[in-house]
């Protein structure tokens, strides 16, 4: 299927890795003209060339940096991608506001920034996609992540209110919910724990998403799983999807949206 997307320009935050690494990739598969972004220079170039590797030919650049330095750097913006974020197992009790702060900032409020810098041009332009990555853990809040469900609840607002403004044009502005992805961060996760316990890495994989009890799919996500929704809701194919939340979270029993 051509989504096209042939010289669209797209930005995509926390892009050097996991899944917006695998945004890119699959939008530049689709002829897009991507912009990586992360935080340090060696990273980003190493991505930069990963990306032509497994895509031959692909337009690609980057931007290095946190979201404050891309700003003055975007130029004009079809697609934004806001995937920027951090997680990690937190205790509520402890937490202090710093890094409750932190929390806000890299999961919200780059999105915010990002999304300000980019939706009066592609309102001038009369066309534009943003497609904010956020988590089931947004409905679903875990007991041991309650900044990351916080702030993710908090992207689903974000793009819902963001779509009002979009009302009568060819702009949309969706919001994807992902579920247990093996992102590299997961990956280092399950590969520190397999070298603690002496275990392959492949059966603590197993027994970690074993745990998960509300999961039809019965193992993690693959990052390019979440790429091919995105890349659909930043294609002019998905012209009547607007203000959504869509779940690629490998089917989760307990809540509804």
């Amino acid at each position: 299927m051509d989504l096209q997307l042939r010289h669209k320009r797209a930005f995509i935050s926390g892009s050097t890795q996991g899944i917006g690494f695998a945004i890119a990739a699959a939008l530049a598969a689709e002829g897009a003209k991507v912009v990586l972004n992360g935080r340090d220079q060696t990273r980003t170039d190493a991505a930069v060339a990963r990306l032509r590797e497994e895509v031959p030919g692909a337009d690609v650049s980057a931007i290095a940096g946190d979201v404050s330095a891309a700003l003055g750097d975007l130029g004009d913006v079809d697609i934004l991608v806001n995937n920027a974020g951090q997680f990690a197992l937190t205790d509520f009790a402890t937490l202090g506001d710093d890094e409750w702060q932190r929390y806000l900032d890299v999961n919200l409020l780059s999105a915010v920034r990002l999304s300000r810098e980019v939706l009066p041009g592609m309102l001038a332009r009369g066309w534009g996609r943003i497609v904010n990555i956020a988590s089931e853990s947004g409905v679903n809040v875990p007991a041991e992540m309650i900044p990351y469900g916080v702030t993710k609840a908090a992207m689903i607002a974000l793009g819902n209110g963001l779509a009002k403004l979009t009302r009568g044009t060819s702009v949309t502005v969706n919001t994807v919910l992902g579920g247990p992805t093996y992102s590299d961060g997961v990956a280092s996760v399950v590969e520190s724990l397999a070298a603690a316990q002496g275990a392959p890495a492949d059966a603590i994989k197993a027994a970690v998403i074993g745990e998960n009890r509300t999961s039809l799919l019965e193992r993690f996500i693959e990052p390019a799983e979440i790429a091919s929704l995105v890349a659909y809701l930043a294609s002019p194919l998905a012209s009547a999807t607007n203000g959504a939340a869509l779940r690629a979270d490998g089917g989760v029993l307990t809540t509804t949206l």
